[in-house]
């Protein structure tokens, strides 16, 4: 048995080995991290489950490798035969081991990314070829305007002081992995990496290899599946712990790096602390859209957790900082005002760990900070009050109601000990202070309110109908506009508790009243959805009018469909044209624009032209009016929503179109991947600065004439193709629905908005997300892929010539190279085999030739899109890449096999397979896995077969590291 077994373990590595052949570079280790975590994981799943089991999971990877090697599809029902045969308990067990194993390769990328970036730094070396478009390292960046492109340092650093990135955080529900799992992870990626430092004890490495495998268990035996929906304030908590994990303290980090890099272009000041470079906004808890879980309790609960977080964070530092400040040199200025403090204050504060005797005189600075050490005590418990209450005794005079209220202490300290000689100290832990306040606020974020048009429509035409003037939903937009300016400049109230409302119009109303009785600073923009005309802009104007909102929210209109994006410079134009409009902005405007329906609604190629044309036109709009425009990208986290690298991103925008102001959306699963750990922070800082700060001072080149034309041209092709499928085809639902796991994407519990916006209808009412889920399940990636083919083909055919200039515009245009290079990235991703055998066990035999129809498709847009690149084989300039996608694969395709045979027990109830009797063991004799069985008792399938089919959906959305 022994040696059987030696022959299996050296098989699995051999099997690694082939499939990701020779090393990319010298410092490649990946295959190293990921052998070595599979071995551990290996072992721990023997000594858990037995042997048998472990040699089931080997024969299954063993039978994808030889799939992935030569795309047989006997091998996939090879493994068909094997995954089925388990029984309930022994399928949800493999399920989860190949779920944890991907995860595991995950791990070990990142591990080898962070290190071969640490390598590079230390050589000197940044400026890789294949990386150079996809890294914007903030130094690099400033040397190469100055440089090169010959801007005068004076000029850059007045670029940078004036630049703002706002990052808003929203909870789209495609973060598929529990937070319990995301720690474990981290620790995981932590003792991987110190095990191949330079500097290792054997000890150590003993001790760290036990840790590892430790962790690794521990997440093994963490349930994966959320048993329940998360509320909105969990997803808001799981967002802000990313600050109190990694942003709080990466911030001032990052602007430390940024004063350096200015120190070596010959700049001798730092950034201003209070320069806006980087905000933060969130959407968590006010993105009412389609969510009726978001009541206006969620967003009063969640600006006063926010401000107790925020509170809290301060006051956990400001100890540290009394102990590091105890000078005594100050200005007379300062002097005075320590005295007087400390005459008020005589007694002692016997709640506080340090410094809880009164502070002696002839220590300023603790005496100054003490005092705010108690205002920020009594502003986080007051709000802790509110929160748990809804009263608080502490009276508002206690604490700290403003920003300015806050610096200024602050400032003073500052001042004083630069007054004194002491600018070093004063540049210190103070001045990381002084830009967390000036950069978190009291309120940590700022929250977003988005509506849907409509509701504020339905509000009017309530209040419209109370007076008897007649239906604001029938009323022309000149009618509405009319009626809406007269109000606006009236005085009086509108309306009075006596108002008709149904549940609905008090929810749009409740919200106002919550806006109007939190402090303004809680709160960033209000977006409207679906906003069509001014009309959607100025009601929202006199709802926070009427309802007392003292500092009115910026209202910001979102346009998503294509027809709407093709509307908007027109819609824009007239509101400016408005004036109690343009007096009431201050010749500020924000826009927000979206990129996942947009996709959805016509195909990524149109999408994407419109979104850069409608910018353009956007822009010069504002121009015209005087205005300055700032675009909000509302993108997701996959290619299909608007996805894909930062800074590639940022620079492909078209010219003028940034102007050092950019906001946009993270979602989701990006949330984590940008900011889940330090050194992840830091480079997504690094890469949204850089990029802004490039695109501003040298703009992306201007498409050629003949480039726009053609482009034009051939979209509306793709819009054809795109739309007579997935809107004209009249059994394309149907096929879809069969094809895909997108009846069953709702059971996985991601977010706590529903998949579709109304219960019944078609594609047009579903979300984005789950549309996008439901493809990359099945790896044929259909919404991102489809009428590029039908567009580049017609190009060709009409014109041999077009070719040419199609592979021009790909060397040349960064916008045209970004959408191309993104796509090719999916194809890469796919599997169209893969997508054939869903096709075979799970859609009706009438509806084969159309999937194979789709498939032909597929592979012709492929073979299309290469030759525009100019590429023989995908992923050609990616090497890196194209490795870590080669090892996925194997653990991918016993999840998709496993996946598209638990559809079809799960839907066809004449569907019998032979079990074979069970083989895991368990640890403890009395605890078969059939107890795993048991965690889902309410499932209305055959039991096991629900919590199988869950941890395939994760585990393939972690292999596809996109969820929606």
């Amino acid at each position: 048995m022994a040696t059987r077994n030696l022959e299996k373990m050296a098989s699995i590595d051999a099997q690694l080995r082939l499939l990701a052949p020779g090393k990319v570079s010298e410092d490649d280790k990946l295959i190293e991290y990921d052998a070595l975590l599979l071995d551990r994981f290996l072992d721990i799943l023997q000594d858990l489950h037995g042997e048998d089991l472990r040699e089931t999971v080997q024969e299954c990877y063993e039978l994808s490798a030889e799939y992935e090697g030569k795309r047989d599809a006997k091998k996939l029902e090879e493994l068909g035969n094997v995954l089925t045969s388990l029984d309930p308990g022994d399928s949800i067990v493999v399920a989860k081991a190949f779920s944890h194993m991907l995860n595991l390769a995950n791990l070990a990328e990142e591990v080898q990314i962070a290190t071969r970036r640490r390598n590079k730094k230390k050589k000197g070396d940044i400026t890789d070829e294949s990386n150079a478009t996809t890294e914007s390292d903030i130094e690099e960046t400033l040397k190469r305007l100055v440089v090169d492109l010959k801007k005068s340092p004076q000029e850059v650093f007045d670029a940078l002081r004036n630049q703002t990135v706002d990052l808003v955080f929203t909870a789209h529900p495609t973060q598929s992995v529990r937070r319990s799992l995301l720690q474990k992870h981290g620790r995981i990626r932590n003792n991987l990496a110190q095990l191949y430092a330079k500097d290792i004890t054997p000890d150590d490495k003993q001790e760290l290899d036990e840790a590892l495998q430790r962790e690794i268990q521990a997440a093994f035996r963490t349930d994966e599946i959320r048993r329940t929906q998360p509320a909105p304030q969990d997803e808001m908590r799981a967002g802000m712990s990313y600050f109190h994990e990694t942003i709080w303290k990466g911030v001032p980090k990052f602007l430390r790096r940024v004063d350096t890099a200015l120190k070596n272009i010959g700049i001798n000041e730092r950034m201003p602390y209070n320069a806006p470079l980087i905000q933060f906004s969130s959407w968590m808890g006010g993105d009412r859209d389609g969510n009726p879980r978001v009541t206006p309790e969620v967003t009063r609960d969640v600006c006063l957790l926010a401000r107790m977080m925020a509170a809290n964070l301060y006051y956990s530092q400001i100890e540290d900082l009394m102990f590091e400040l105890s000078m005594w040199r100050c200005t007379d200025e300062f002097r005075v005002r320590s005295d007087e403090l400390h005459r008020s204050s005589r007694r002692d504060a016997k709640h506080f760990i340090e410094f809880w005797k009164t502070i002696p005189p002839s220590e300023p600075y603790r005496v100054i900070l003490g005092d705010v050490r108690d205002k920020l005590y009594q502003t986080r418990e007051r709000a802790r009050h509110l929160l748990a209450q809804g009263v608080s005794d502490i009276p508002q005079e206690a604490t700290y109601t403003s920003v300015e209220q806050f610096l200024e202490p602050l400032e003073l300290c500052y001042r004083s000990l630069c007054a004194c000689g002491d600018g070093p100290i004063a540049d210190g832990s103070l001045l990381d202070f002084l830009r967390q306040v000036s950069t978190f606020g009291l309120s940590l974020v700022r929250l977003d309110i988005r509506q849907e048009s409509d509701r504020h429509t339905d509000v009017l035409d309530a209040i419209t109908n109370h007076l008897d003037i007649g239906s604001y939903r029938d009323w022309s937009e000149e009618k509405r506009q009319e009626w809406l300016l007269s109000e606006l400049g009236g005085k009086r109230p509108l309306f009075g508790p006596d108002l008709p409302k149904t549940e609905e119009i008090s929810d749009v109303l409740d919200t106002f009243h919550v806006i109007a009785e939190l402090p303004s600073d809680c709160f960033g923009a209000y977006i409207i959805s679906m906003a069509t005309s001014p009309s959607d802009v100025l009601a929202v104007e006199l709802l926070q009018r009427e309802c007392h909102v003292s500092t009115p929210l910026r209202v910001v209109p979102l346009f998503e469909k294509l027809a709407d994006l093709e509307a908007a410079p027109a819609a824009v134009a007239r509101l400016f044209s408005i004036d109690w409009y343009k007096n009431r902005i201050n010749g500020k405007q924000e826009v927000m624009i979206g990129y996942s329906d947009s996709g959805k609604d016509a195909g990524r190629l149109s999408a994407a032209w419109q979104l850069y044309k409608s910018q353009e036109e956007l822009i010069q709009v504002a121009k015209e009016y005087g205005v300055k425009l700032t675009m909000f990208h509302g993108r997701g986290g996959t290619v299909g929503r608007g996805g894909g690298p930062t800074h590639l991103a940022i620079l492909s925008q078209p010219p003028d179109t940034i102007h050092g102001s950019l906001r946009v959306t993270v979602q989701g699963e990006v949330i984590e991947q940008s900011f889940g750990e330090e050194h992840l922070c830091f480079r997504t800082l690094q890469r949204f600065t850089a990029a802004t700060l490039e695109h501003g001072m040298h703009p992306p080149v201007s498409p050629k004439p003949e480039w726009r034309a053609l482009l034009d041209e051939i979209a509306v092709v793709a819009t054809e193709e795109y739309r007579s499928i997935v809107f004209q085809e009249p059994r394309f639902v149907e096929y879809f629905r069969l094809a895909t796991p997108e009846l069953e994407y709702g059971r996985m519990n991601i977010g706590s908005r529903p998949s579709k916006r109304k219960p019944s209808g078609g594609i047009e009412s579903l979300r984005a997300i789950p549309w996008i889920f439901a493809w990359t399940q099945t790896r044929f990636h259909l919404p991102v892929w489809l009428g590029f083919g039908a567009a580049f083909k017609y190009a060709i055919s009409k014109d041999i010539r077009n070719l040419k200039m199609l592979q021009e515009m790909y060397n040349k245009w960064p916008f045209f190279r970004v959408t191309i290079d993104l796509v090719e990235m999916v194809f890469a991703k796919g599997d169209p085999g893969i997508a054939a055998l869903y096709d075979k066990l799970l859609v009706s035999q009438d509806l084969w030739p159309f999937g194979e129809k789709l498939r032909s498709n597929y592979e012709e847009t492929k073979s299309l899109l290469l030759q525009i690149a100019g590429h023989d084989d995908l992923l050609e300039g990616d090497p890196y890449l194209k490795q870590r996608l080669r090892l996925r694969d194997s653990y991918i395709t016993t999840l998709n096999v496993c996946q598209a045979y638990t559809l079809k027990h799960a839907r066809d109830p004449n569907y019998n397979v032979k079990l074979r009797p069970r083989i895991s063991k368990e640890y403890i004799e009395s605890k078969p896995a059939a107890e795993l069985v048991k965690l889902n008792p309410t499932s209305e399938y055959a039991p096991g077969l629900e919590d199988t089919l869950i941890l395939t959906m994760k585990g393939i959305a972690a292999g596809m590291q996109n969820t929606g």
